[in-house]
């Protein structure tokens, strides 16, 4: 098996790739940069540069790891968090170990969680069955009785509750553990920890789940002990659907995308800081900047005060050489607040890849301002920048709201 280990955003050294492994990690991985360059023998390699997505690659023998700029433990818990389920209190779900690879670490993760979870047991709980039976059980379904039998008395089609443990809980799990064994872990302990959960779950159905359709779950008090190894699931079963063939080739793999993933901790984290809701400060939020609504805009982040928005920004996780704001940036929020006529708006930064500014734009009446956000410290120190953030965010829509007032 051949291994190329990458970094993101930095330069490898030259590798061999043939045709077809050239093709699967361009559908794959397409912000890849992948440059040919002529070795002594005249053969061409290839250097690999990644951009802002990580993870791991499996074409037929070869196997791609991309690391993250920050450790793996610190990647998955901002991931967790941003699933909205986990609090920094919650010092255990968080307790991740670094290993070679993401998807060895998770699987490790995966494992550890089952084991503290199916310690009490496993999770039960009651589904709706409805089968033809040749004995009574719960209740008759007299319309498909009469439809399907045409008066018969057997076998009589019934409905009934069955305490189970093939529950949607369990289905995550050992649909996530499926995902893991089939990738190329390179721990021998973490395919024997994957191997235990499926084990374990034996008697679960084991379902594909769409990555954009992965359900949740709902924890009560008696539930509460499983919560880490379903958040850990649904994680895994979010990021781990690439799969594609060329001829004979085929690839696999479990990828994240870190724009995607600090989009998503900023906003979790903003709404958790002001106290508001998902509907209130919006992420899917779309408007228009002409007067013919022929032009969309999507920012990331909006404030919603009903039918007003008094809020735009944007989370960005870029790679800017130059440590300035691409102009490109600031166009784009600027037209953000002009379509909804705010007084400024927001850009949030990796804390690195740029610095802190603010900028008054000429004969427009705009303030457009720039802030950073490190993510290479503890979760906690995190949270609590996010909380200074959030001050400037309130800040904001205090100002529009003000300017809405003044103009009422």
């Amino acid at each position: 098996m051949r291994q190329i280990d990458l970094r993101e955003y930095e330069d490898s050294d030259p590798h061999r790739l043939s045709v077809g492994e050239w093709e699967l990690l361009r559908e794959a991985l397409p912000s890849l940069s992948i440059d040919p360059v002529m070795d002594r023998e005249g053969a061409y390699r290839y250097k690999l540069k990644p951009g802002s997505t990580v993870g791991a690659v499996d074409i037929g023998d070869l196997s791609v790891l991309i690391q993250p700029k920050i450790g793996i433990p610190q990647l998955l818990s901002l991931a967790c968090y941003a699933m909205g389920v986990f609090k920094t209190q919650e010092k255990r779900l968080f307790d991740f170990q670094e290993e070679e690879t993401l998807p060895d670490t998770l699987a490790l993760a995966l494992a550890a969680a089952a084991r503290r979870a199916f310690a009490q047991g496993l999770l039960h709980g009651y589904r709706t069955e409805e089968e033809a039976l040749r004995t009574l059980r719960g209740r008759i379904r007299f319309d498909e009785q009469i439809r399907r039998r045409f008066g018969m008395a057997l076998p009589v089609e019934l409905r009934y509750d069955e305490f189970t443990d093939d529950i949607l809980a369990n289905r995550l799990v050992k649909a996530a553990a499926a995902r893991l064994g089939g990738m190329r872990l390179r721990s021998p302990m973490a395919r024997r920890g994957v191997g235990w959960v499926a084990g374990m779950l034996d008697n679960v159905s084991l379902l594909e789940f769409p990555p954009r359709r992965v359900p949740e779950v709902r924890f009560d008090r008696l539930h509460e002990h499983y919560r880490g190894v379903v958040v850990l699931s649904r994680l895994i079963l979010r990021h781990s659907a690439f799969e594609s063939s060329r001829g004979a080739v085929r690839a696999s793999g479990f990828l994240m995308d870190m724009n995607v993933l600090f989009q998503e901790f900023v906003t979790q984290a903003l709404r958790e800081a002001l106290g508001v809701s998902a509907r209130t400060f919006r992420s899917d939020s779309v408007f228009t900047l002409d007067e013919a609504e022929a032009v969309s805009l999507k920012p990331d982040l909006s404030w919603w005060d009903g039918g007003d928005c008094t809020f735009v920004g944007d989370a960005k996780y870029k790679n800017l050489t130059d440590k300035s704001v691409p102009n490109a940036d600031l166009y784009q929020l600027l037209a953000y607040v002009t379509a909804r006529d705010l007084p400024g708006g927001l850009l949030m930064y990796a804390k690195g890849e740029a610095d802190t500014a603010r900028y008054e734009v000429r004969h427009a009446g705009k303030r457009l301002e720039v802030a950073a956000l490190d993510l290479s410290c503890a979760l906690s120190e995190i949270l609590d920048r996010v909380g200074d953030l959030a001050g400037r965010v309130k800040a904001l829509r205090d100002e529009a709201l003000g300017a809405s007032h003044h103009a009422a």
